[in-house]
């Protein structure tokens, strides 16, 4: 039976578009494209209302349970952070109280809640690092274990947050991706491989590793700054993988204000039967922060019921941990397992898998126009406008149309997060005018391109007339294309 408890939770709001989409002038400076795409006085409403019900007196709530001995670990997209330092100040000071404590390890977060992972795995790796340095100037601790957009987790996702040197990171226990593991355990897919290559392949690819790795000379010998500690910096494992419990995080994360589940209505005392006599090393409980206030409601019980847990497993003899704690206890002991992860990457929404995101007609035809947006900002090279493709890129934008052409559960579900302001225009005209959205900041940013801000200045000088003869010259083209804003 288990011995240790690691309760994870992830702050988020989405950067909603705005929609019906407006037009974008030809030549609109990028601050003016940014005031067309995103509707910052929608987001402004949801951000307090949410404010109100769940971040308020949840952060309340934790704080004065991990005062009393109970151990949380809390992630922050900065898509939340950007909002509240934008809005409410004095509700960013709460969360920053709260980290503060001891018993709280801080996950890092991929920033923008969005789908990089699927359009540009070395950006993801850039930013994942950006990421902790970020999280380590606001909060004054720096993330060592790392959670991606909605939990998502692949072989090729690992490899980049192993490249960004994290020494953990978080998945969702499904099992389609664990077969016949437990969720209950640590794992790891590193350099250890239950296979074994043929010896002439082993002797190439160690011959090609050693020219991949010797210093050019005359080179400075530069090294990438880790979330890791200097102390950890020389990493013996990739990213162990905590993965966590589907149907004890779903009881409370989905069911626990359901009348019709048959495990209404849930006590702390059950619930703590239940993780007490669940089977492996450990339970990792994994749930949105809004699951308390805001997707439960506070009639609901859900602050009484959390308040009272910690007692009840204190009575069952099991303890709270932090992900990293887990993480030493059990790869010391050599209790870490081997998990061979899948391409295709799985996640906590709906069923687990990406086709939550991709399994309609609409989210794939949205999720082209996130790469034909993001394409266009990599050829402009400008990083403002890689900023803004980043933004568009967020997971939410599929997850919000994921009930078209479907139906059932996750249909509502998504139907939920999809705001009420859109329903006004129909299913079929929040699916053309978000599909308008990137069209018209695909349009805005061709402007942006190199190519055309070299015909653009070579025009505008063949315009002028000299006062005096003179003999033209060539523009700073870099110098042009870094003062374009």
């Amino acid at each position: 039976m288990v011995a240790d408890l690691a309760i994870y939770t992830v702050v988020h709001q989405p950067r909603r578009l705005k929609l019906p989409a407006q037009p974008i002038p030809r030549g609109a400076s990028i601050e003016d494209i940014s005031h067309c795409l995103f509707d910052e006085r929608m987001n402004e409403r949801y951000f307090r209302k949410v404010a109100e019900y769940s971040y308020y007196p949840a952060a309340q709530m934790f704080l004065e349970l991990v005062r009393k001995g109970m151990k949380l670990a809390i992630g922050f997209s900065f898509s939340f952070l950007r909002q509240a330092m934008m809005w409410d100040t004095q509700l960013l000071n709460l969360f920053q109280e709260l980290v503060a404590e001891e018993n709280v390890e801080i996950i890092g977060v991929e920033p923008y809640h969005s789908f990089q992972f699927l359009l540009d795995l070395p950006a993801l790796v850039t930013r994942m690092r950006w990421m902790a340095d970020e999280i380590e100037r606001i909060f004054g601790k720096r993330p060592v274990v790392t959670d991606t957009t909605e939990m998502c987790m692949s072989a090729t996702i690992y490899d980049a947050l192993d490249s960004a040197g994290f020494r953990g990171a978080v998945m969702d226990g499904r099992p389609w991706v664990l077969q016949w593991r437990e969720s209950t355990h640590l794992y790891r897919y590193g350099d250890e491989k239950p296979y074994v290559r043929p010896i002439e392949t082993e002797r190439r690819n160690a011959d090609i590793g050693a020219q991949l790795i010797a210093p050019i000379p005359g080179a400075p010998r530069k090294r990438s700054k880790s979330p890791a500690s200097n102390a950890d910096t020389e990493r013996k494992s990739g990213p162990y993988l905590l993965t966590r419990h589907v149907e004890l995080s779903d009881d409370i994360g989905y069911r626990f204000s359901n009348r019709g589940w048959s495990g209404y209505p849930l006590y702390a005392d059950t619930y703590a039967d239940w993780i007490a006599n669940t089977w492996g090393d450990f339970v990792f409980l994994g749930w949105d922060f809004e699951t308390f206030g805001e997707h439960h409601r506070a009639d609901s019980g859900i602050f009484e019921f959390t308040r009272a847990l910690p007692g009840e497993l204190l009575k069952r003899g099991v303890s709270f941990a932090t992900p990293s704690a887990l993480i030493d206890r059990y790869s010391t002991s050599g209790r870490d397992y081997y998990l061979p992860l899948p391409v295709f990457p799985t996640t906590w929404a709906g069923s687990g898998n990406i086709e939550f995101f991709l399994g309609n007609s609409a989210q794939r035809t949205l999720f082209q126009l996130m790469h034909d947006v993001y394409g266009i900002a990599q050829l402009s090279e400008n990083p403002d406008l890689l900023d803004l493709a980043a933004w568009l890129a967020q997971s939410d934008n599929l997850h919000m149309i994921q009930w078209f052409e479907r139906g059932g559960s996750e249909g509502e579900v998504s139907a939920y997060f999809t705001p009420q302001e859109w329903w006004s225009l129909g299913n079929n005209g929040i699916i053309a005018e978000q599909q308008r959205v990137y069209l018209n900041a695909v349009y805005a940013m061709e402007p942006y391109l190199p190519a055309r801000l070299i015909r653009q200045a070579r025009q505008k000088n063949s315009n002028k007339v000299p006062r005096r003869k003179n003999v033209p010259t060539a523009p700073d083209v870099g110098k042009m294309a870094r003062s374009v804003s």
